[in-house]
């Protein structure tokens, strides 16, 4: 019996929905929709969503000629190339001579030597063409394999791993929401340091797991992240520059150069999210108190292959004495972690931050400065100036008490004084200088 495509099989599961019973008028679109928004995990890709065309395509094909028909078709130029033959060996040439040329580079190569027209060869043409001559990468082919052994580092603190994985949707307020792990992991212990769902991916959220490792396990000398956005963003380099803490990227498409805490996420799916009852998960805290009971009954306290018998906890705690601890900097931890936004203070002395607003000092009003933002408790602590001098608090804008506040006025007399002083008037400079007279 020929064995069905996997990816086949894949996208007839997504169909399940609109060909397991006939369809009422208007389900249809009803139907496509509700799947559309589903996560899905897809074979070969790490995309997680499907649009809703693509599985009206599939839907399509199934109805025309059944499973077959959702297999992938291969493409029917594949194995040619619609290049000249001489633009075909000057990109081999050029890829041959240096391995590690981009595809971009090649590309402006060509059109910086005139020998193709601007925007008339697409980079996925360039792509398939040395992809059929073993020249592309990230496979390599095309020059010496790179070298790669298994490590470990020499004490608990010397290497941390930082990654995000795609969690369950839970329910939170009567609506559904996708839930992601953000951990951190000791490499010479295994011990996660921290880790905590979160409802998103961003730098707020990996800094807040940071701070709690930060507190529990003390400073690592080395933190190795993905590429991505979150972990380039300003905030994160700056909170580790001012611990000491030498910041390190995973190049792109290298998931082995963090492969420990890959290898972690599959025994978390297969001995934590197996076994989780999402009934009994009434919100975000409830799911975390499970996870964290589950890291410190479980997790840490089993025996590990990779640390020839030993848990995770008992092996950080062999190295306790070596482990960076924060010292004098905990008590200064929550002004490490501070956001700086800037913001133009109002006409009314007012700023705004996540949609409140906070008043300054009135003179700041009409100016440029900077909010020193506790981000993670959504507060303005400060308010500096873009040299970082202090320029006082913010605090929450409270206009019922401003109806009652006395509000500053400027001396009305002094005022009338200093206008007569400093009005300039033609008539008496034509009297000062017709009669020889000062000005007082």
């Amino acid at each position: 019996m020929t064995q069905i495509d996997p990816i086949a099989l894949f996208r007839l599961s997504v169909l399940g929905p609109l060909i397991s019973r006939p369809l009422q008028r208007g389900e249809f679109q009803q139907t496509l929709r509700e799947l559309a928004g589903r996560t899905y995990a897809i074979p070969g890709s790490r995309r997680t969503r499907l649009s809703d065309k693509t599985i009206a395509g599939w839907y399509y094909l199934w109805r025309k000629d059944g499973i077959d028909a959702l297999s992938p078709r291969p493409r029917r130029d594949q194995g040619q190339s619609k290049l000249a033959a001489g633009i075909q060996e000057t990109i081999l040439h050029l890829k041959r001579e240096n391995p590690r040329r981009s595809l971009l580079q090649i590309l402006q190569a060509l059109e910086s030597t005139g020998q193709v027209s601007r925007g008339t060869v697409s980079r996925s043409a360039i792509h398939r063409l040395l992809q059929r001559h073993g020249l592309s990468r990230p496979a390599g082919a095309a020059s010496e394999p790179e070298e790669k052994r298994s490590f470990v580092a020499a004490c608990a603190g010397a290497i941390w791993y930082g990654d995000v994985m795609h969690g369950p949707q839970i329910s939170l307020h009567g609506k559904r929401r996708k839930v992601y792990l953000v951990s951190l992991m000791d490499d010479a212990s295994r011990l996660i340091t921290h880790s905590a769902f979160c409802l998103g991916e961003t730098a707020l959220d990996i800094e807040g797991v940071l701070k709690q490792a930060l507190l529990k396990r003390g400073v690592p000398y080395k933190l190795v992240v993905d590429n991505g956005a979150a972990y380039r963003s300003g905030s994160l380099q700056g909170i580790c520059a001012r611990l000491g803490v030498v910041l390190l990227y995973c190049r792109p498409y290298t998931p082995e150069s963090k492969g420990k805490i890959e290898r972690w996420h599959r025994t978390f799916r297969a001995q934590f999210l197996s076994e989780l009852d999402l009934r009994r998960i009434r919100d975000l805290d409830d799911l975390n108190a499970r996870l964290w009971a589950w890291l410190e009954q479980v997790y840490h306290q089993r025996p590990h292959g990779g640390l020839e018998g030993l848990t995770p906890l008992l092996r950080y705690q062999q190295d306790l004495p070596r482990v960076r601890s924060l010292g004098p900097q905990a008590a200064q931890l929550d002004a490490l972690f501070y956001h700086r936004e800037t913001r133009r203070v109002r006409k009314d002395g007012t700023v705004s931050y996540l949609g409140q607003f906070f008043e300054v000092a009135y003179a700041l009003a009409g100016k440029t400065v900077i909010l020193v933002v506790d981000a993670h408790a959504g507060r303005v602590v400060a308010v500096e100036s873009a040299a970082g001098e202090d320029l006082g608090r913010a605090t929450p804008l409270e206009r019922e008490a401003n109806a009652h506040r006395q509000r500053h006025q400027p001396n009305s007399t002094d005022t009338a004084v200093a206008d007569a002083n400093d009005r300039t008037s033609l008539v008496e400079i034509a009297h000062q200088q017709y009669y020889g007279e000062e000005k007082a």
